[in-house]
């Protein structure tokens, strides 16, 4: 396979098949009440770009190009990658203990980098970014590095976890001798030619855009205040432009320069172990593994304050499709551009895991049970018809559909749609249901309701 070194032409000329992917996405920001997005399409030789609206709806600045967008959790995308750099130097070793390399985790000795890149290690995902805001590293590592947050050995389970990412852009700073942005921005950004924007930058080097969310009361969308503590960064503080998702999609699938095609290849293994549920088909290091047609694309979603961020790439074809919104309605805007572009351009790009048939639905009433992760309780319920109700936190319990492979769906109360949830998990030994999944994040059963 012949491997682009070179930056792809970006294509903003007048053509129809342009015309009509703006059309769709302008008329698409409209109907989900989202300010501005932005659209990268890589076909293999070049890069279709297009982009609408404002970056923040009070001032009116428009939206560019090159607006950097705060990307959520798509930055852990970038940080593992960085990590894979210094993996491939010889830096570290990915199957070290992370004992070697943090004293926090002396707890915790089975804990190795790999784990915390795949969401392997059994940590739990870590406290709110309000409670996290006036912490140090150390300290907000030590109250998740312990045996009692655990949620399963190491390497035997799957929990979606931004303290393991806090951990790894530790990590970062103890090899490189940098803070995890100077890491990012010298092994990653700049060789990419990313223009380096982080959350909290004081005067950003580029254009940035705010999020976004809805008022229900007035029907007015307004600017959505990011509250991702510093600590965090490592996990979500990166901001870029689907243009620059485009160069960072084509690093992980070996057609760049940047990232050697060994470690990106790395990168796109799927880890043993790693079921993510709800949120990919499988995962590898940093990487959300998707099925589609035969084929298996790779990439990452992220959540921000009121900015929704998705980037998938496939590496036989080299096409790489990258998508900014900055409004909570933008993940579904992406779920409707995602299929439009079958259409449009004739690349199907998985925009959320495949779901198998399952069988029907089955009543399940030994799911019913309290269940923990970290400072989060889950609350599995019976209602008097015995449909089993999933309620965070003591909030507003939601309907749950169980299928006979344990998998269940989140049932919209307004809507009665369907929405792949989790899953529940046996005890090989015992056989009794003792951890529930949902979103990707692992709970440990802790007592009965």
């Amino acid at each position: 396979m012949l491997y682009t070194t070179a930056a792809p032409a970006t294509d903003r000329t007048p053509s129809p098949l342009r015309h009509e992917v703006q059309s769709r996405i302008d008329s698409l920001a409209r109907v989900h009440r989202v300010p501005g997005a932005q659209l990268a399409v890589h076909t293999g030789t070049h890069t279709l770009s297009v982009h609408t609206g404002t970056a923040d709806a009070l001032t009116g600045t428009l939206f560019t190009a090159d607006t950097a967008v705060p990307l959520g959790s798509v930055t852990k995308l970038g940080t593992a990658a960085a990590v894979l750099l210094l993996a491939d130097d010889g830096d570290l070793d990915l199957d070290e203990p992370a004992a070697e390399l943090l004293p926090e985790f002396r707890l915790l000795p089975e804990v190795t980098v790999r784990h915390l890149l795949s969401h392997t290690a059994g940590l739990p995902t870590g406290p709110d970014s309000d409670s996290a805001a006036g912490t140090t590293t150390t300290r907000y590592l030590s109250a998740v590095c312990t045996a009692q947050s655990a949620l399963f050995p190491p390497g035997t389970g799957f929990s979606y976890s931004n303290a393991g990412y806090v951990a790894v852009g530790r990590i970062m700073s103890e090899v490189t001798g940098m803070t995890w942005q100077e890491a990012l921005r010298a092994l990653l950004l700049e060789p990419l030619g990313v223009v380096p924007a982080f959350l909290g930058d004081a005067l950003p080097a580029r254009p940035v855009a705010t999020g976004h969310a809805l008022n229900t009361a007035t029907g007015l969308v307004r600017p959505a205040h990011q509250n991702l503590a510093p600590v965090e960064a490592p996990a979500g503080a990166l901001l870029a432009s689907a243009e620059d998702l485009v160069a960072l999609g084509r690093a992980v699938i070996g057609r760049s320069t940047v990232l050697p095609a060994s470690a990106a290849a790395r990168m796109r293994r799927r880890e043993p172990a790693a079921d993510p549920g709800a949120l990919a088909d499988s995962w590898g290091l940093g990487l959300a593994l998707f099925q589609q047609d035969g084929r298996v694309w790779c990439g990452h979603d992220g959540n921000a304050q009121g900015t929704s961020c998705h980037l998938r790439a496939e590496p036989d074809s080299g096409v790489v499709v990258a998508f900014t919104g900055n409004a909570g309605g933008a993940t579904a805007l992406w779920r409707d551009l995602a299929a439009d572009l079958t259409r449009l351009t004739g690349i199907r790009v998985p925009a959320s895991p495949a779901v198998g048939r399952r069988g029907p639905a089955v009543p399940l009433p030994e799911c019913a049970g309290t269940y923990r992760n970290g400072g989060t309780e889950y609350a599995v319920k019976l209602d008097g018809a015995g449909t089993p109700t999933l309620s965070v936190d003591g909030d507003y319990p939601i309907p749950l559909v169980c299928y006979p492979d344990l998998s269940c769906d989140l049932v919209d109360p307004a809507t009665g749609r369907h929405e792949p949830g989790g899953r529940f998990h046996r005890d090989p030994a015992t056989g009794t249901i003792d951890r529930l999944q949902i979103s990707g994040r692992a709970a440990r059963r802790t007592g009965t309701v």
